[in-house]
């Protein structure tokens, strides 16, 4: 097998939960090529695999709202011709969706995807040309690896692999990464814990680092940061600067956003603290220095928290 192309086009942690198959795929055959069709605000993401040889990016979310818009199918067509001047052996859509089974179909290649039955979407299906029946009850990242597996025709039971590699510089004093914004209201965590726990962090000599995106995402964080000594809000970043700042991070509490998935990738210890949602199918993933705590109707105290953190940092902190 010479070429392989994944579509895995969003959120941000379905991204990052698709890289292992990468690693997996280039276990078997290390000199394969491997691409990768991705939404432009996350092409990042795969760059940071050494493996992927080609990131296409796509806009369907711009893309649906100006569909009446002429430049809109000259980018539709523009990434038509750029992903068929190459002739796969497997197309792998491991997203199961209507939007990303079309985006399969644009490729050269045998068109692999779940059957109708394990498909999020199960109209997907019918745009492949074989299709597998991966379980719905295993993690979304062995269900990426699965279907891989079963596409190009080997054993899924390698070791997991993100295979992220980030520059990261050595800072002087210690920090502890807190992602305290996310999509939706009922994710968040109350400010009044995170107050807490970056206190508790503080008191033992590390710095809290509080990344914010949206002005609104910068207002909560800074009242947050407001009652933390020491406390400081992130620039505005792009991915790959935020993957370099948790990649040197002491520690990093997230809510269920997919920079604690990016978190968790890197093999950073992580706590993903989970209120309004479960994590058993979708929460980090990485082995024993990931932790998911919390879940749907429940909301973890701070220390409850800070005991999950402690055994995994070289700094000991009191709950």
């Amino acid at each position: 097998m010479r070429s392989v192309l994944l579509v895995k086009t969003s959120s941000l942690g379905d991204v990052i939960h698709n890289l292992p198959v990468v690693s997996d795929l280039l276990h078997h055959w290390p000199k394969l090529a491997i691409d990768w069709v991705v939404e432009e605000s996350f092409a990042e993401i795969p760059r940071l695999h050494a493996g992927v040889r080609k990131v296409f990016p796509v806009a369907v979310r711009r893309w649906r709202k100006q569909l009446t818009q002429r430049a809109t199918w000259q980018e539709i067509g523009a990434f038509r011709q750029a992903v068929r001047s190459n002739c796969y052996d497997l197309v792998i859509d491991t997203q199961g969706l209507f939007k990303s089974a079309l985006l399969t179909r644009m490729a050269d290649g045998l068109r692999c995807g779940y059957s109708r039955e394990a498909a999020r979407e199960p109209l997907a299906a019918w745009f492949y040309d074989c299709r597998y029946a991966i379980p719905k009850t295993a993690h979304a990242v062995e269900r990426n690896r699965w279907l891989a597996a079963a596409a190009a025709g080997y054993s899924p039971d390698l070791p997991l692999r993100y295979g992220l590699h980030v520059d990261t510089a050595d800072t002087a004093k210690p920090y502890c990464v807190l992602l305290t914004a996310t999509s939706r209201d009922d994710k968040l965590w109350p400010e009044a814990h995170w107050q807490t726990l970056g206190q508790a962090l503080a008191a033992e000599g590390l710095r809290c680092v509080l990344p914010a995106g949206s002005a609104r995402e910068r207002e909560r964080a800074s009242r947050i940061a407001t009652a933390i000594p020491g406390a400081e809000l992130a620039p505005p970043s792009s991915l790959g600067e935020l993957a370099q700042l948790l990649g040197a991070a002491a520690g990093i509490i997230g809510v269920d956003t997919g920079l604690t998935h990016l978190a968790a990738a890197l093999d950073r210890p992580v706590v993903a603290l989970y209120v309004a949602t479960a994590p058993g199918l979708t929460g980090v993933y990485a082995g024993p220095h990931a932790l998911n705590l919390g879940g749907r109707g429940q909301c973890p105290a701070p220390a409850e928290v800070l005991a999950a953190l402690q055994p995994m940092l070289t700094k000991k902190i009191r709950p």
